[in-house]
């Protein structure tokens, strides 16, 4: 692995103590980076991170705090991570989810901006293409059918907006149903797989809304983190968008009886009303192999599910 030039300016990932966060900032640090690792731990634990990281602990809506960060660490380049994704939840949390995910990225990029960022790399999602049709691809005119959904586009075309005022470069990474070690398995709206975990873990039924044949592609973390940080190296992939994950979609029945399989228990199904939600949803990823050649295969459900 070829080791960065440590000389150059440090690297800010928000939401660094998250799931996704990280795993990307210790990909980054075996890197070579140097890397400022921002997180308000409302949702990630700091034991998530190496030891030796260097961590702050801030929020992204603390702009003073932000600006003093900036102007110490003269960052180079910005992955921002840190948002609110309780996507079903966002329905009614609108005022939460809208000063999480949309004023937080805005002070970012007006500080990326103000401070000559070379790459800003947004976590945004496929919820923003909404009940298109599948597989979802990028040239999908985008249509978000919740909250969560529509801040994730907004904070899309504010960088847009960004680059052709102020030349800032950008990244935008569309993961979705992302799953792997670290994951905060007790968190009881967020993730399917670690709900699935933790009931099974506490001997209660799996809960499923509506018939369980809504479909979904589930990512591993590998796979997603690999082209976030190869991008850098990457002039090509700046100011364009990208869906990364797994190809393969699977039902909610389906895939919880996968869980059941990797984790050697065999539990009740609970079936609870429907709920307004895109009922099929996966994305295709030919862009991504195009552009990123070197990209290893994705892992398969029933394997990544045993790690």
């Amino acid at each position: 692995m070829v080791k960065k030039n440590l000389a150059s300016g440090p690297v800010l990932v928000t939401g660094a103590a998250g799931f996704i966060g990280s795993h990307l900032t210790r990909r980054l640090m075996e890197s070579g980076y140097r890397v400022v690792a921002l997180d308000d731990l409302s949702g990630g634990f700091r034991d998530n991170l190496p030891a030796d990281a260097d961590f702050v602990e801030a929020s992204v809506l603390d702009q003073d705090r932000l600006t003093k960060l900036f102007e110490k660490h003269k960052f180079r380049h910005v992955y921002h991570l840190a948002a609110y994704a309780a996507e079903g939840l966002s329905h009614f949390i609108r005022k939460f989810n809208y000063s999480n995910n949309v004023l937080g990225s805005m002070n970012l990029i007006n500080l990326s901006v103000c401070h000559g960022v070379e790459r800003f790399v947004f976590t945004s999602s496929i919820a923003v293409y909404g009940s298109n049709q599948v597989p979802m691809h990028e040239r999908m005119a985008p249509s978000p059918e919740d909250p969560y959904g529509i801040a994730k586009y907004a904070v899309e075309l504010d960088l847009r907006a960004a680059h052709e005022l102020f030349g800032l470069q950008y990244t935008v990474f569309r993961p979705h149903n992302v799953y792997g070690e670290y994951q905060n398995i007790g968190d009881r709206y967020r993730n399917v797989i670690g709900i699935f975990m933790n009931q099974l873990a506490l001997g209660q039924p799996l809960t499923i809304f509506g018939d369980g044949q809504q479909q979904r592609a589930f990512s591993y973390i590998d796979d997603v983190v690999w082209p976030m940080v190869a991008c850098l190296d990457m002039p090509e992939t700046a100011c364009d968008v990208f869906n990364v994950g797994s190809d393969e979609p699977y039902t909610v029945n389906v895939l919880a009886e996968a869980v059941m399989d990797a984790m050697g228990v065999k539990g009740k199904i609970r079936n609870l009303a429907a709920r307004k939600e895109v009922i099929i949803a996966y994305s295709d990823h030919g862009k991504l192999r195009a552009v990123f050649k070197d990209m290893p295969k994705p892992v398969p459900l029933t394997e990544g599910l045993k790690k």
